[in-house]
């Protein structure tokens, strides 16, 4: 835990102004992006203090896995179900503005705006899905 990281704080409800989503793993939360780039924009972040995606290793696979897993169920409880349209991915270093490993979840991809289609490009310097 680290209390200088909003995501550690977010994730042990200490920002009241955050509301956390409904999770299936106590190990995970879900929460809006602040900042959304699509109708819906949903990060998934570790429970625990993670680096950022370029400390993940192979063990991390399940996780990232579950990562992924709730942010489908976010998207469907919202009643987003085409899984064609959806963006999910990190941000890679130096781009990545909070260093605890979250995973952006962005639905409908044909809905982002120019900004967001940058930021938010498949497999680009800055982002990776």
């Amino acid at each position: 835990y680290d209390g200088k990281c909003v995501f550690c704080r977010i994730a042990r409800r200490e920002e009241p102004g955050t509301a956390l989503l409904p999770c299936e793993y106590e190990d995970l939360v879900c929460f809006r992006d602040i900042r959304p780039g699509a109708p819906h924009h949903y990060l998934v972040v570790p429970v625990e203090h993670m680096g950022n995606c370029k400390t993940l290793k192979t063990e991390h696979i399940p996780v990232v896995k579950r990562m992924m897993e709730v942010g489908k169920a976010v998207l469907q409880r919202n009643n987003f179900s085409d899984l064609n349209d959806v963006r999910m991915g990190f941000h890679w270093p130096p781009f990545c503005s909070i260093s605890h490993l979250h995973l952006h979840v962005l639905a409908p991809v044909s809905q982002l705006g120019f900004l967001s289609r940058l930021i938010y490009r498949v497999n680009s310097y800055w982002f990776i899905t």
